[in-house]
């Protein structure tokens, strides 16, 4: 046989092995598929065993079958002679078919679900079994497919992630091929597999060249895990559910494998150690975990406990069942367990617990209690609350038992709501009154109400709450609605109730309303305390018991304010003596703390017209006694509608200052004041000015005084200093000459801390010197020497800001405040100013005018005398030595616009045109 022939044999693709042997038997060459098998090796290492063959052949016999020894079944073969020349045996062939173990292993892999399959990549080329190209689509086709074709057979959602397997395993980025997915068979069904692979043969480079795998059917598999999911979605749907969560503790490794959803409820994560779980719980709750762990080791039974946990959002109570696991000598290598979270349990457990304490607290703190009476044997059956409301100790008795305690009238009501509500009313409210065994008498309200549709015999319920503290407080109020309670007599309210009464039962009497005021009550009070006032009080009241008539009523209805209806005089006189007759009595001293103390008694009187009721009597004697206040102590006044106006016009000046600054309603009036020495503009008094659209034109003796009591000269005040400051700013700005700027200030602004600052923050404001301002004070402002006014007349002295005391001599005056504090100028009070004119016939206004200047000279001080109105009182003050004047005799308080043409009339000619009116 040729060489050509031989070496083409042997390269040919067969399946079966084919080797080339010398004479000796050794191996010369071997097909592909013998090497793989190795037979090559095995024909050299049985050679012995082969020889006899081999000399049978050279003998002449042209072949011979033979079997070689292998792993597993012998392989078969056939031994022929190779000759060049006939006769001349030159070399063996053996043949050995592998195919059939080939079939075998195909069938052997097939009938297990596998199907195999090789893939060239150089020539992308992939061959496989018949199942394999079953299963990719192309059943019938042997031809190599390309990757693409078989690829395109998988189901597109599976495609990316097969691809990214192989190419991982194909760049060395992973270990092997192996990936599950879904892939079409020829009726268009959707089959899953596992596809795994490995590279059997790489290029020169290294590269991978061919590749051989399995692909393997899981659809029962995949069916079972489908399964599985769903049966384990299902217990952890129900554990979910059910509050549980499994647990399992390997005691070898301390590992804690949990359910996701109570590590996520405590803050764990999957896999810590038994310390950081033993950290969620308290130290004070681990003696818990230890007696479970003790019997889980020692007497290797499950345990059931439960125990607080911490978790972020508070605590969680962790109810456990767990059982050990043995291992094979009996110890316990494991713990199982199920895990319950009960928190919410606890915390409904916790409210009703706590719901239920409150209705036992709420029964014991509003003795409440009930009983059940059945209604054929009249027999009752009660809570302990309610046998103790009653003063009993059984735990029933008969209802007629019972009754025998109550009055006549509760019981009678009782059976009454009993029978209305056998015979279908609604639930029955009433109060009871029945009397203890002790002989303590006993109110309660009951709410009484019948049941017979729950299986069970008719039965009445009754419900028992003590309400005896409140009926006693109820009569209390009531008579602390009605007297008052330091004195006994009747209060407002009662005596409307009963002057009304009166008042429209009166028909012919002579009816009058004395109201009563103690003059000096305050006083008492902080000088001797208010038990002392307390007992001037009930000292009044038991006088006017003696003092007032019978068939007169009379009460307190305030403070120190006492009230009478008279009605047993014919006419005026009759009221007014009966009135100072009790006014006398009343105003004896009380003897209190080993001293008498003495007050006076203010009256007004308030006689009735027809149809008038008692509140406008009230009101009528309010303002008599108003006007009987300003006469001093001991005064009696009728009322009269002229009196009335004025507390009108009072009242409605007090309404009406509480927006007049909002609105705009204030407005200032400058009045010069004269130099009598040079006769020239010294200063400028701004005074306040007040007209109010309703009220009219309001002098400032009419408010000022109301708004110091009601706080708004303050508001008042701050404002006329601003805008003195800006009208005296522009005015020099404007070029006139009047010197300062003089601005009245209440006492009640010293009074204020921050008064000071205002003044010099109104200077800063207009640009107006501090220096150029004086303020005038009334000498009441003075008398109190305090710190805080100290303070106030330093920071004004500091800065430059004079003071003047207005009025003065009119008022309580005192040379030692004079020469404390940083006063400059004294203004005589125009009343003495209008006596010099008048002729002065005893001479004193004269002598006190010349004393006031006198007086403030010796102190160094200026002197300015109020209401010059001649050319005499100008004269006479002049030769007093006085200093300045201001008055009509110059100029009335004028408007801003007036005033500054008054001052330019006091400028030069020459300097008039060039002055702007401001």
């Amino acid at each position: 046989m040729e060489s050509g022939l031989i070496s083409s044999l042997l390269d040919h693709p067969v399946s079966d092995g084919v080797l080339l042997l010398d004479r000796g038997g050794r191996c010369l060459v071997a097909n592909p598929a013998a090497r793989r098998r190795g037979l090559d090796r095995l024909v050299e290492h049985h050679a012995l065993s082969l020889a006899g063959l081999y000399a049978r052949l050279l003998a002449g016999e042209r072949e011979l079958p033979c079997e070689l020894p292998d792993t597993g079944a012998p392989l078969r073969g056939l031994l022929r002679t190779i000759e060049i020349d006939p006769g001349a045996p030159v070399a063996f062939s053996l043949s050995i078919r592998l195919s059939e173990d080939l079939d075998d292993w195909l069938e052997a892999a097939e009938s297990g679900g596998h199907a195999l399959w090789v893939w060239d990549l150089r020539h992308d080329q992939m061959r496989g079994s018949g199942a394999w190209l079953e299963w990719v689509g192309r059943p019938g086709h042997e031809a190599p497919l390309p990757f693409e074709a078989v690829e395109a057979r998988i189901h597109p959602e599976d495609r990316a992630g097969m691809r990214r397997a192989l190419t991982a395993y194909l760049d060395g980025e992973a270990s092997d091929y192996l990936y599950e997915y879904r892939c079409a068979l020829a009726d268009g069904a959707w089959r899953w597999v596992r596809d795994s692979g490995r590279i059997t043969a790489r290029d020169a480079q290294g590269r991978p060249s061919k590749v051989a795998g399995t692909l393997t059917g899981i659809d029962s598999q995949k069916q079972l895990e489908q399964t599985l999911r769903e049966q384990r979605g299902l217990v952890e749907a129900t554990q979910r559910l059910a509050g549980m969560a499994s647990w399992q503790w390997d005691q070898a490794s301390g590992r804690i494998d949990c359910a996701a959803v109570l590590c996520e409820r405590l803050g764990l994560q999957a896999g810590d150690g038994v310390r950081v779980w033993l950290r969620r719980v308290r130290r004070a709750d681990r003696a818990a975990l230890r007696r479970a762990w003790r019997s889980l080791r020692d007497q290797r039974r499950p345990v059931q406990f439960e125990i607080p946990a911490a978790a972020d959002d508070g605590p969680v109570f962790l109810r456990i069942w767990a059982s050990p696991q043995l291992d094979e000598a009996g110890r316990c290598r494991r713990v199982l367990a199920q895990i319950q979270d009960v928190t919410r349990q606890h915390e409904l457990d916790a409210e009703v617990d706590r719901r239920s304490a409150l209705l036992r607290r709420v029964a014991t703190l509003g003795r409440i209690g009930g009983c059940e009476i059945d209604a054929r044997t009249r027999v009752l059956h009660w809570t302990g609350e309610c046998a103790g409301l009653h003063g009993r100790e059984e735990d029933s008795l008969p209802l007629a038992e019972l009754l025998r305690h109550y009055t006549t009238e509760s019981r009678e009501a009782l059976e009454t709501a009993m029978d209305r509500v056998a015979g279908g009313a609604c639930a029955q409210s009433l109060e009871l009154c029945f009397y203890r065994p002790d002989g303590a008498q006993v109110w309660t309200q009951a709410v009484v109400d019948f049941e017979h549709d729950d299986g069970r015999p008719p039965r009445y319920l009754v419900l028992f709450r003590d309400i005896s503290g409140e009926r006693a407080a109820r009569e209390r109020i009531e008579r602390l609605a009605h007297f008052d309670p330091l004195t006994g007599l009747p209060n407002r309210s009662r005596l409307h109730q009963d002057v009304d009464a009166a008042l429209a039962n009166g028909g012919g009497l002579y009816q009058a309303l004395l109201l009563l005021d103690i003059s000096g009550f305050g006083g008492i009070n902080e000088a001797h305390g208010h038990a002392t006032g307390d007992l001037v009080l009930r000292t009044v009241a038991a006088r006017l018991h003696m003092l007032v008539d019978a068939g007169d009523l009379f009460g307190r209805i305030g403070a120190d304010e006492f009230v009478v209806l008279l009605q047993q005089g014919t006419g005026r006189d009759d009221v007014a003596a009966t009135a100072e007759r009790i006014m006398r009595g009343l105003s004896d001293p009380v003897p209190a703390a080993g001293e008498l103390l003495r007050f006076g008694i203010s009256a007004g009187i308030a006689v009735r017209p027809p149809g008038v009721g008692f509140d406008e009597l009230l009101r009528a004697a309010g303002v008599a006694l108003h006007g009987a206040r300003q006469r001093g102590r001991n005064r009696l006044e009728f009322y009269s509608p002229d009196a009335w106006q004025r507390a009108r016009r009072r009242l409605d000046i007090e309404h009406a200052l509480r927006s007049a600054l909002e609105k705009d309603e204030f407005s200032l009036a400058y009045q010069p004041q004269m130099d009598l020495d040079a006769q020239t503009v010294c200063g400028v008094e701004a005074l306040l000015r007040w007209e109010h659209p309703a009220l009219g034109t309001c002098g400032p003796d009419e408010f000022i005084e109301i708004a110091e009591t009601t706080g708004d000269i303050v508001a008042i005040g701050e404002w006329v200093l601003r805008e003195a400051c800006r009208q005296a700013a522009a005015w020099d700005a404007a070029g006139l000459a009047f010197g300062r700027m003089s601005v009245n200030v209440s006492a009640v602004q010293l009074r204020d801390p921050g008064f000071a600052q205002r003044v010099l923050g109104a200077c800063n404001a207009a640009g107006w010197p501090p220096a150029r301002l004086e303020l005038e004070l009334t000498e009441s402002a003075l008398l109190h020497d305090t710190d805080a006014l100290w303070a106030c007349f330093g920071v004004l002295r500091a800065a430059g800001v004079g003071l003047a005391v207005d009025d003065f001599g009119t008022g309580f005056s005192s040379l030692s405040y004079l020469s404390r504090f940083p006063v400059g100028r004294l203004k005589i009070d125009r009343s003495f100013i209008a006596e010099l004119a008048a002729g002065d016939a005893d001479g004193r206004a004269t002598a006190v005018t010349r004393a006031i200047i006198q007086l403030g000279t010796a102190l160094r001080m200026r002197v300015l005398a109020e209401g010059v109105e001649s050319p005499v009182d100008q004269q006479l003050l002049r030769e007093y030595g006085c200093n300045e004047v201001q008055g009509y005799l110059y100029a009335r308080p004028l408007p801003p616009r007036e005033m500054a043409r008054w001052l330019q009339g006091q400028a030069p000619v020459a300097a008039q045109s060039d002055l702007a009116l401001v």
